[in-house]
């Protein structure tokens, strides 16, 4: 580790102490061996002349929740300093109070709440302090001699603390036992278990204090020959149907649908094979910051998968009762990640980027583990004081703030012919109302957060298994399969049909269908409320002359639709199609074309993109909107339907 500071770069902020404060904290923000998803924080003391002329002492310290690595001024909250202080003298104050006196002393109430540790921060009576959770310390501390290893890697240059928890008990105790001592002699705090703590009334010297700290951690589970890097390990061929297993198991026990990621790379399938496993991933959390996303321990997976997470369940609960003194309400038993054997690890989420962020944690908990393992043993906090971090009274207020999901949050789709038209209408609302998105196609376009575009020939059956494993293996299993990959043939009457012609939509438009429902039908099983929507036409119900090679191959769409509906509403899975006509917002609708066809009917563009009974025009957003509803609970009881989306076509009606 090294200090990033850039004279160039520290000028661009200005030399005011709160962009300095903003520079220095995004420095410490960007490695997340310091600092991961939203954790650690900073503050900056300052005065400030106020409406009436005065001048006060203001402590600007990062807003609860905020992210160090994008923070900007307006993510700090400015509370007055001796407000601060004063509390700090109180001998009692619950956790919910001190939230609410810090918010009444701020001077700006748009801003964020303060952190809870605002009150340790203006203790500390240095311009700038700044907090991680840096691997390497935490690493050293989480052992049976850890208070020994960090004296002997820092002597006196820092303070060292016992774990208390966090909030206005540990800045009482931070306040108790520094009252009396020369702060001018210390660089730093280590607070056990937890992080550590460093200051200066400079920006930069207290940031490249804490650079050099971490970095004596560092280079002394370097000289202790402690290998970082993996050892080789035997991987088990990758079993996807047990991953969708486990995920449905997870959301069962959780009482929603649940992203699942996969990390099967060295340093996972390593850790998932060690001989003392349950010995080292059964006592807790890195820090207990990360309780909240990850509870205190995994579920590790065993031969039957339901069993190991109804098991986890029974002892989440027993650990519950364990630990509660009455009067709060258990949380869900599902676990957040796992240890897969032979496999790697899982993280659980609901949703992609909170799958993300624990399968982040997970990943440098396990390499944290190992370096104690070898420093002399992996020792996590007690298990009272996780669970009293877990249950804290300031986490329960924010979980019962929580708004609604997204309706179909936590779902995982896989959409067909999804690089253009109504394919990409489709994933795109599925992603907007949450789930989890795969689009298939022959040119696929490029993944995103929570969208993984697949390259895939709809007619090669190998293809299609292999896009289903990979969905699987990226968001951990299949709820939605919208089936809507097609083709539109030149138009040629019975008597001049073209062989290939007819045998290329048969194979597109209909036996494509067929090899995905197939492929999909593994997972479907094991998919939370599973549906499939079928992309129909209007031509099964109103066909044309000239169109036999499409409207065949549509209309035997629809019968595998129905017969698709038929067998497999009793495995819970529901099948309905849609029948579009006229979406001109697709690739087959040139302007070449649309001018065409209006002139063969003697129409304008505009009259004949609303040549309908409602005179609308019908776009692939609408389509998609209704293959959303269809995939969702609104038609949770809903099987075998054809619906059109049409404006209403004389001919069908």
């Amino acid at each position: 580790m090294n200090s990033l500071w850039n004279v160039a770069q520290a000028s661009e902020f200005g030399g005011d102490p709160v962009s300095l404060r903003v520079y220095t904290s995004r420095l410490l923000g960007r490695d997340p061996s310091l600092v991961l998803h939203g954790g650690g924080n900073t503050s900056v003391k300052t005065s400030v002349v106020n409406l009436f002329g005065e001048s006060e002492e203001i402590l600007y310290i990062k807003g609860s929740g905020g992210d160090l690595a994008t923070i900007t001024e307006k993510g700090f909250a400015p509370v007055r300093l001796d407000v601060l202080t004063k509390m700090a003298r109180l001998k009692q104050l619950t956790d919910t109070e001190m939230v609410r006196m810090q918010r009444a002393a701020m001077i700006d109430s748009y801003a964020p709440n303060p952190s809870v540790e605002a009150i340790l921060h203006a203790v500390i009576p240095f311009r700038y302090v700044d907090h991680t959770h840096a691997d390497a310390v935490v690493a050293t501390s989480n052992t049976p001699a850890g208070e020994d290893l960090i004296r002997e890697i820092y002597g006196p240059r820092v303070l060292v603390i016992p774990y208390v928890m966090p909030g206005f008990l540990l800045a009482r105790a931070v306040y108790e036992q520094t009252r009396n001592i020369d702060w001018s002699l210390y660089e730093g705090i280590v607070l056990l278990g937890h992080g550590i703590f460093t200051f200066a009334d400079d920006a930069r010297e207290s940031y490249e204090r804490m650079i050099c700290l971490v970095k004596l951690a560092e280079e002394y589970i370097e000289a202790h020959a402690i290998s970082t890097a993996s050892t080789p390990s035997s991987q088990q061929p990758f079993d996807s149907k047990k991953l969708a297993a486990l995920r449905l198991a997870v959301s069962k026990t959780k009482g929603a649908p649940m992203i699942a990621r996969l990390d099967d790379g060295p340093d996972a399938l390593s850790y998932s094979n060690l001989q003392n496993l349950p010995a080292i991933a059964g006592q807790g959390p890195l820090t207990p910051d990360h309780i909240i996303r990850t509870k205190r321990v995994p579920v590790i997976v065993g031969g039957d998968v339901t069993l190991s997470v109804e098991t986890y369940a029974s002892e989440y609960k027993a650990y519950f009762d364990r630990h509660s003194p009455g009067g709060l309400e258990m949380l869900d038993a599902a676990p957040r990640w796992a240890v897969w054997p032979g496999q790697g690890t899982v993280a659980f989420g609901r949703s992609t980027p909170d799958s993300n962020i624990v399968s982040d944690i997970v990943r440098h908990t396990l390499r944290a583990q190992q370096w104690s393992q070898a420093l002399g043993g992996w020792k996590a906090l007690p298990e009272k004081d996780l669970f009293e971090m877990e249950y804290w009274e300031l986490e329960q207020a924010k979980l019962k703030k929580g708004g609604a999901s997204p309706v179909l949050q936590g779902r995982v789709a896989v959409v067909t012919g999804a690089a253009s038209g109504i394919g990409k209408a489709a994933a795109q609302a599925l992603l907007a109302q949450g789930a989890a998105v795969a689009a298939l196609d022959i040119n696929p376009g490029e993944s995103r957060d929570g969208m993984l575009a697949i390259q895939c020939d709809m007619t090669k059956r190998d293809q299609i298994a292999y896009a289903m494993k990979q969905t699987v293996r990226a968001f951990g299993g299949i709820d939605i399969v919208v089936s809507n990959a097609g083709t539109f043939p030149p138009s040629l009457a019975i008597g001049q049909m073209d062989p290939d012609v007819w045998q290329k939509s048969i194979e597109i438009n209909l036996s494509s269908h067929e090899y995905l429902l197939q492929a999909a039908l593994p997972y479907l099983e094991l998919g939370w409320e599973p549906s499939v929507v079928i992309v129909g036409s209007k031509n099964v119900p109103a066909p044309g002359p000239g169109v036999s090679a499409y409207s065949v191959a549509k209309a035997g769409l629809n019968q595998l639709a129905r017969v698709a509906a038929l067998e497999w509403a009793g495995k819970g899975i529901r099948v309905n199609t849609v029948h579009p006509n006229a979406v001109f917002d697709t690739g087959i609708w040139t302007q070449e074309v649309l001018e065409k066809r209006a002139a063969h009917y003697g129409l304008t563009i505009q009259e004949y993109k609303t040549n309908n009974l409602l005179r609308v025009e019908v776009t692939s957003h609408d389509v998609a909107s209704v293959i959303c509803a269809l995939a969702g609970p609104l038609f949770g009881r809903t099987t075998g339907a054809q619906i059109p989306i049409d404006g209403g076509n004389e001919r069908v009606i």
